[in-house]
């Protein structure tokens, strides 16, 4: 069946998990234990109805707060679709958190509460999601009952937010549903409430939209992760090279280089986890090659084909969204690790903070703190080969690390 990644962004209190939770239990996705359990806690808080949120808020600090403070990650399937829902956090201090959780998204929806409309937290998340490049935003105006159901407020909210994204350069479609998560009007089923919308129910549009994955298959590309030498009887000679492939198609025949060295060979015969032959390999399949000739090969080194290397460099230049509570420093020494690939680096130049509320560029800013997004030019001590994040999201992305604590400090996008 075919998959879709999607996560949820929104301010504080617009209802990311409610309407998972409404998602879940309406498309009878959830156990009945789970739904007792829910059910009880609903009733040991005091709720008047049962609290759909209580399915993706585990945290007890969530429950207490109402809040969503880390990513919850839910998996459910309809006869059309497999899902994985990320539910992110919508205050300011986890935009950390939306980033780690949308990386691998393929939609975005973004909630905004009917009565406030689009604020300054709506276009934080929608700069961050193109930012990530996820091309397709689900606009869900929720709580559409505390509005009366009202058609001008919806209209005026998706106006607004279409003059705001306007301003965003990767969005390749716009689809806004009214819904009310708490009563379920539009989330799964079709809304009586509202007949003067004519579009889809949420889940509907969950099912039918047409994203067209974000795997590279152009670009051949194998960044090893580890040697596979059984020395076994059976397997005396055998040398196999594992990895997860991040873009292109490799095939038996096909002349590829191995990178850093350069060296050209064949790639020989190629098996899936468990030692089946296969005819070829895609993104994102995990593999392991075997190769005409005997290369020294290592963990961190890419195969790729020949005639389509990608770029090869020292100086990186990259998007980067700030994690640590450490501000960034000044000519600061990290861990950069790229694909299977960790190499040393330091920040060269901060070129300037994006402003989230504006879009605009703050130059001459000193430092990036947690959850501030910026540009910078980073150098490398041993030559990076990358695609652009927005040819490739595995070979185009990476992490800093703290050197002393190994604390992951940001997560970069090259440009």
């Amino acid at each position: 069946m075919d998959l879709l990644r999607f996560a949820t962004a929104g301010s504080v209190d617009d209802g990311k998990s409610t309407l998972i939770g409404r998602l879940l239990y309406d498309s009878k996705s959830i156990f009945e234990d789970q739904l007792s359990a829910v059910e009880e806690s609903s009733r040991r808080r005091g709720d008047a109805v049962v609290n759909l949120a209580l399915l993706t808020d585990g945290l007890r600090a969530e429950r207490e707060q109402g809040i969503t403070i880390d990513v919850a990650y839910r998996y459910f399937a309809t006869p059309r679709r497999k899902f994985i829902i990320a539910d992110t956090p919508g205050h300011i201090q986890y935009t950390r958190n939306m980033v780690t959780g949308a990386s691998t998204a393929d939609l975005a929806i973004i909630l905004i509460d009917a009565r406030k409309g689009v604020i300054e937290q709506t276009k934080r998340h929608s700069f961050v999601a193109n930012l990530l490049k996820i091309r397709h935003l689900t606009v869900a105006v929720n709580k559409m009952d505390l509005v009366d159901y009202d058609e001008g407020v919806f209209h005026r909210i998706v106006q607004d937010f279409h003059a705001f994204a306007s301003r965003l350069d990767d969005i390749a479609e716009i689809t806004a549903i009214p819904v009310s998560a708490l009563n379920g009007d539009n989330v799964v089923d079709k809304s009586d409430k509202m007949p003067w919308f004519k579009g889809p129910s949420l889940l509907y549009h969950l099912e039918t939209v047409y994203t067209g994955g974000t795997e590279n298959h152009v670009d051949a590309r194998f960044p090893v992760q580890w040697i596979i030498r059984p020395q076994s009887h059976e397997h005396h000679d055998f040398r196999g090279y594992a990895g997860r492939v991040a873009g292109g198609v490799f095939k038996p025949g096909d002349t590829v280089s191995v990178l850093p060295s350069g060296f050209s060979t064949t790639v020989e015969k190629i098996y899936l986890p468990g030692g089946r032959e296969i005819a070829e390999a895609f993104a994102p399949q995990s593999v392991v090659m075997t190769l005409k000739d005997e290369i020294d090969i290592s963990r961190g080194d890419m195969l790729v084909k020949t005639n389509n290397p990608p770029n090869k460099g020292q100086d990186v230049e990259a998007m980067v969204c700030w994690f640590s509570q450490k501000p960034m420093e000044a000519r600061g020494k990290y861990l950069l690790r790229h694909t299977t690939k960790e190499t040393k680096a330091i920040v060269q130049e901060l070129r300037y903070q994006v402003d989230i509320e504006t879009l605009h560029k703050k130059e001459g800013v000193p430092t990036l703190a947690m959850n501030d997004i910026g540009r910078v030019s980073l150098r490398t001590a041993t030559p990076l080969f990358y695609d652009s994040y927005r040819r490739n999201r595995l070979t185009g992305s990476f992490i800093l690390v703290d050197p002393g604590t190994h604390e992951t400090v940001a997560a970069g996008m090259i440009v």
